[in-house]
Formats: structure tokens, sequence, C-alpha cells
């Protein structure tokens, strides 16, 4: 018996094993099986069988560890598909959609946590049959009793953290048959400790009941984008879809959130309305509380994957619906290899298993809107806030006339740094909320406490060794630190290309604005939410379970604030540089911070009291700042989409970002060079009707990592035109393996930088 098996490598091609009599058994298609290649072993997936060839000496197959395969048909369906669209092995592709204890070739199969129990079979309701009995035994008597005073059963863990034993008290008490001792399954939801809320109660609005009503009716692989304002209860209207799909009729269904939004308030929803069909997944949790809830969602224990990016691949089966909320988000695109992006994913997994897709967003993506503008999704609005709640009223404070001249002098303190920071009528705002035990959210989309810091003499910018970036000042722990490849060095004490000691900090971070307030606001309770307070394991859910008791006063964070909040009593959001992004060389920088202004200006005013938004800016009359100030998505678009069409960018076009990268500067603009004029000759000897190629150029952050970096665009006007030709020169285009030279391919990109 002979498979064919797709290997984690840079190549595109299966590998063909023999399967020993022992073990044909076990192997089928979507199979875990460890295989001999080169000099080491590696772990593949079993894609199907094939037929022997002449001449040819087969390696057998040294392990099978599943009793049962690790994907189904439909999942080596869908990984097919990635690996084609977004030109990658088919091996790399299926590794992505197992979670990472289930993708090492040298550990054995998984297992579930499990811990043994101690439980009382046999009562004692004599007191003289007691005391004979423990009479020489009282550690015994000690454990049986305390065991009958917990409810009759607990794990010897927790036994132990009571009181002291020894093993041979324990087997003393099985031997007499007064207990029994069994292992049992832990499952490692670290979600199931959090207490239940009470579902919300609140009767669909006339709009909601609509998109219910249309969601009841949707075929199979029916894709709708549910645009909805911030608080018009697009939650709702999945959870009514959950209802009926899951309870109703005994499917299954996926939530996608972003990461960032991926809180406890976003999942105590979800649970308080279906409880124990509940499972998460996301990258704060432990591999193997991620195996237990894959493990969990395979056997159908669960009915219902809330998770992040990697979700989309949850083992579940009969696929009822696909939710995908604030589709336009950024980290639903992966990084690396494969560099998919999940909404895609989405749309094609429910084409493939017969499930209804909804992409929710108050400010959907240009590409889901162009797709509802012209019939391929059905468009389903929200226009009004749920419960009779109004939009907060969002005013600009022009930073030009509003702050002084200059920033104020290196780590100053007092009203020079505070009004540079914060303008007159933000400090009023937050004045008045306090005063009145109201609640504000800042924003500053910049983490630190400084942007740089530049010699005041020669002029000179501390920048990272290995990157083409300045480094960022962080106070606390003092240090510079590149935000791309987190090197990081102690702050300098004199320049080192003058030796002058004038080093100033220029920039507002995140850091240095909560020094200013609690200098300002003493008796003010201030939480500051960013990567470099959030690393640990559950910072975001201690931080936000504050907000929602009413212990933080102001919170101030970056962009991870900005969505998926929602607490009544916030009536103030102020946006401290709402520049920061906006002028960034990348085509969709206006519509990342229209995005981001919207969403966090959505998090005010979600309760009775209403809200405020102030938004301090030097572009008040860009199109992004002034469509958000005025809530208008329709008006951004027309716009945008207009900006989008000479030269053309999606979502007029698809595009496929190529970067070309080594370790040294000119044989990577060699690279690139030669690779821009090789799509040339290519396009100019084929037919590919649409397609044409912008440059060679550097990438805007032209060093990552000691890296450099050069990328070409190939634009196509048909999807399957474009994927010929960048499948073509990844096939086909010979990289010279020197200077730690690399390409690769990025299809539809999220960003170009």
């Amino acid at each position: 018996m002979l498979i064919a098996v797709a290997l984690p490598l840079p190549l595109f091609r299966t590998f063909t094993y023999r399967v020993p009599d022992g073990l044909a058994g076990s192997v089928v298609p979507g199979s875990r099986v460890v295989v001999p290649f080169r000099s080491r072993k590696q772990l593949g997936i079993v894609i199907g069988s094939e037929e022997p060839r002449e001449g040819i000496a087969y390696k057998d197959v040294v392990e099978a560890p599943d009793e049962a395969p690790v994907l189904d048909e439909p999942m080596l369906a869908l990984c097919r598909w990635i690996a084609e669209y977004y030109i990658v092995p088919l091996g790399v592709a299926l590794r992505t959609a197992l979670p990472a204890a289930l993708t090492g070739a040298n550990v054995p199969a998984p297992v579930r946590k499990t811990r043994r129990v101690i439980q009382v079979v046999r009562e004692l309701p004599s007191l003289i049959e007691r005391d004979q009995l423990f009479a020489r035994a009282p550690q015994q008597r000690a454990v049986y009793e305390l065991l009958e005073a917990i409810g009759g059963r607990a794990s010897v863990e927790h036994l132990a953290e009571r009181i002291d034993f020894s093993a041979s008290v324990l087997k003393g008490l099985v031997t007499r048959g007064l207990v029994e001792i069994a292992f049992e399954t832990v499952e490692r939801d670290p979600f199931l400790t959090r207490a239940r809320r009470e579902p919300d109660a609140h009767a669909p609005s006339d709009a909601q009941a609509h998109a219910i009503a249309r969601l009841a009716v949707a075929p199979p692989g029916h894709v709708a984008l549910l645009h909805g304002v911030t608080g018009s209860g697009k939650t709702l209207v999945y959870i009514e879809l959950l209802k009926r799909v899951v309870i109703e009729e005994g499917k299954t269904a996926i939530v996608l959130v972003p990461e960032i939004a991926l809180t406890p308030q976003t999942v105590d929803r979800f649970r308080a309305v279906f409880g124990d069909r509940i499972a998460v997944l996301h990258s704060a949790l432990s591999d193997g509380e991620r195996y237990d809830a894959w493990l969990a969602l395979r056997r159908g224990e669960k009915r219902i994957a809330v998770g992040a990016r990697s979700a989309i691949f949850a083992p579940v089966r009969d696929l009822g619906a696909i939710v995908v909320d604030e589709e336009h988000e950024s980290s639903y695109k992966q990084g690396e290899a494969p560099r998919y992006h999940a909404r895609e994913v989405a749309i094609v997994r429910a084409r493939m298993e017969g499930a209804v897709v909804v992409l929710g967003s108050a400010t959907p993506s240009l590409e889901s809107w162009s797709n509802a503008s012209s019939g391929k999704f059905e468009l389903l609005t929200l226009p009004e806030r749920a419960g009779g709640a109004r939009l907060p009223v969002v005013a600009v404070v022009d930073l030009r006339d509003a702050k002084p001249k200059r920033p104020p002098s290196d780590n100053a303190t007092g009203d020079a740094a505070f009004t540079f920071a914060i303008s007159a009528p933000l400090e009023h705002a937050l004045a008045d909320r306090l005063a009145k035990r109201e609640q504000s959210i800042l924003l500053l989309n910049r983490r630190g406490y400084a942007s740089f810091v530049q010699c005041g003499t020669c002029g000179d910018v501390a920048v990272c060794p290995d990157c083409s970036i300045s480094l960022t000042y962080h106070r606390t722990p003092e240090r510079l630190v590149c935000h791309y490849c987190q090197h990081s060095e102690p702050l300098h004490t004199s320049c080192p290309r003058c030796a002058g000691l004038r080093l100033r900090q220029r920039g507002l971070g995140t850091q240095q604005v909560e020094r200013l307030l609690a200098e300002r606001y003493p008796a003010a309770r201030i939480a500051r939410m960013d990567v470099d307070t959030t690393s640990g394991k559950w910072a975001h859910t201690e931080i936000l379970d504050r907000v929602g008791a009413g212990e933080v006063d102001i919170l101030l964070g970056t962009q991870m604030i900005a969505k998926g909040l929602d607490f009544p009593n916030v009536t103030l959001v102020g946006v401290i540089d709402a520049d920061v992004g906006i002028n960034l060389p990348d085509f969709r920088a206006s519509e990342r911070c229209f995005q981001l202004l919207s969403q966090v200006a959505g998090r005010a005013g979600r309760g009775p009291k209403g809200g405020e938004v102030l938004i301090q800016t030097r572009s008040p009359s860009h199109h992004a700042v002034r469509c958000a100030v005025t809530h208008d998505y329709h008006a951004f678009v027309k716009q945008e989409l207009t900006g989008r069409k000479h030269p053309a960018y999606p979502p007029n076009v698809r595009i496929a970002n190529v970067v070309l990268s080594g370790t040294q500067e000119d044989a990577t603009a060699r690279l690139a060079t030669r690779a821009a004029e090789w799509l040339h000759k290519l396009l100019a000897a084929r037919s590919t009707p649409g397609v044409s190629v912008i440059g060679p150029a550097p990438c805007p952050v032209e060093r990552v990592k000691q890296r450099w970096r050069w990328h070409v665009l190939i634009k196509g006007e048909r999807p399957q035109e474009l994927g010929r030709v960048a499948q073509y020169l990844v096939e086909r285009f010979e990289i010279p393996k020197q200077f730690g030279l690399r390409m690769t391919v990025d299809r539809d990109p999220v960003a170009l930088l």
C-alpha cells in the first residue's frame, strides 16, 4: 500500500511512502503519519493513495499516531484551495489547520489532561463502627471525614491541599472498600471559572428583525454583509442566527472576532445564551487548552467555536453558519505562510459545506462593500443604535490652533507638557466626567513613552541596528525598543555620533500620556492598555473587568481599546492624535484611519447618559477625519473609491505583493530588478489580459531583522489571471542560493509596508 503524504516544507509536491502491514488500518486520507525525510523524521498528512512506479524503492511510514484522521475530507478540500489560491505548499496549508499540539513529529499524540478523583462508596452512619474501624488509623479517618464534609467526592490534589496524608492512607481506604479512586478527564477551559451573566433581554428592532428574517431563509453558501452603526445590535442578530442553526436545526457554527476584540465581554455574551456549547480558541490559551477545545469541537461535545483568525479551521461537522465580526479588521490576515485572509477562507468554507456567512461591521472593508454593492453579497443594514440610544456628538480640535507651537522641553512636567498632549477642550471634558463619576476612554495609537530620541546638537536619531526604523523610548522599564524586531538597548547618556549631551525625546506615547494624566488628576483611577501592559495571559481580562466594575475612571490605550467594548458609563472618548498612521505610504492608510476613528467613537454614549467624542488632529479637512466626525460611511467610501481608480488599487483590481529580501542590499536590489524584468517578459510572451507589473522599489520599511526588502506589485483585473502569473513566478523564477535571498508572495495584502 502506497500513500501520498504532504509535508510542511517549502516544496510544491507530495511524497510517496509505503505503509507497513501493521499500520494499514489506521492510515487513511487526513491521518497524521511520521515519515523519514532525508536525515530526520517529519510529520505529514496523508492525502490519498498512490500507484507504484517501477524502479523506485519506497521508504516505510514510521508511525501513525492517531486512531482516526485529524482532518476530514471537507477540511482537506479547504486546505487544497488555500494552497492553490495563496500559492503555498499543501503541507504548509494543512499544518495551519491543526492545533500546535498536533504538529510535532517527535511528540506522541497528545492526550487530554486527567486527574485522580476519590469518592466515598461506603457510608459509616454508626459512630461506634467508625471508632472501631479507625482506632489505629487516625489519618484514614481524617481523610475520610474531610471527604464526607466536602460532598463525598473530590480530586486527590484538592484533598492534599487541605490535609497532609501519604499514599498508603489512600491505599488503606481503598482496601477497606470505603472509597474508590478513578481517573477523569479535566476540561482545560479557562472561561469556565467566570460567572455566567444573564442573557440580554432586548427585543429586536425592526431593522434587526428584518436582518434575522432574511438570514433565516438564506440558501446554503449565502453571504450577507451586516452593516450596522456602532451599538446597533449586530451581536443580537448573530445570536438569533446561531439559536436557529445550533439549537433548532442541530448544526454547528463558527464565530470569528479580531484577536484584540476577543475579550471576556464578547465570550460572556455568547456563553450567556449557549452555555457549555461554546469552545473558545485564541492565542492567549496554552497548547493544551487549545487542543482540548479543538477535540471537544471535533467530538461534537461543543457546537460553537468562538475565536480569532485560526478558529476558521475549527473541526466542526455539519456546519450551518459562520459569523465574521468586525470583518474589516486587518488581524484576520495571516502574516506568514500561508498568508490567508480568514474572511475569504470563511466564504469558501461556507460555500463548500453549505453554511451561511454573515460579515458584520460598522465600517466594512471596501472589498466587502464593493461585493455588496454589486449584488455578490446581500446587504443588510442597521442604521440606528439599539434601544433608542443616539450616536455620540463628535467634534474636532484643530491642533494647529489649540496647542503650543513647540513641544515642551525634555522630560517636562506640569502645564507645558500636559497642554501639548491634551488640548483645553479635552481637558475640560475629562474634568467634567471625573466630577460626574462617569468614565472616559482616550486613544493614542502609539505605545511607549516617546516616538524617538534625537540629539539636540547634531540631529542624529537613535535607530534600530537591524531595521530601518527609529527606536521608541520606553520609560518603564527604561530602554529603547524596536517595534519591528523587539531589539532593545539602554538609553544613551550621550549621542553616539557626536558625544553631545542634549538628547531629546520626541513625540507622544501612551506611557508619557499616562504620567501626565496622573500628575494632572492625582485622584483619578487610570488604566493603560497596550502591548506593554497586556503581555500576561489574562491581562486584558483584568483591565476590562475593572472598567466594567467602575473601578477605572480613564482608560488609555492603543487600537486594542477601539472595538468590542460596551460600557454604558463611558460618556467621553478622546482621540489624542488622529494623525498617527494617516499619512503612511500605504494605499489603505486613510481607510484604516477612518475605521479606527469610527470604531473608537462608537465606544461612547452606549448608555442613557449619551456621549461625546473629541478628535485632536492637524488634518481636520482630511476625508477620513471629516467623514468620521459626521458618521458618514457612504461619503467616505465614495471619495476613497474614487482615489483608488488612478492608480488602480483594491477593490478596483486584485494585487499580489512580491517581496524580495536578503542580507546584502545590492544583491536584494538586483534580485528585485531581475524579478520585475522576468515578469514583464512573461506577460509579453503569454496572453495575460488585465495583468500589469509595478516596480521594483524598496519597501517603505526597507530593512527588517537584518534583511533588506524590495517589492514588486502584480495587479490583475481578474483573480484567475493574477493567480496564474503569481503561481508561475513562484514555481519557475530561480533565486540564487547566496546572501540569504528569499521571495514571498502576499496575495490580497492588507498593507504594503
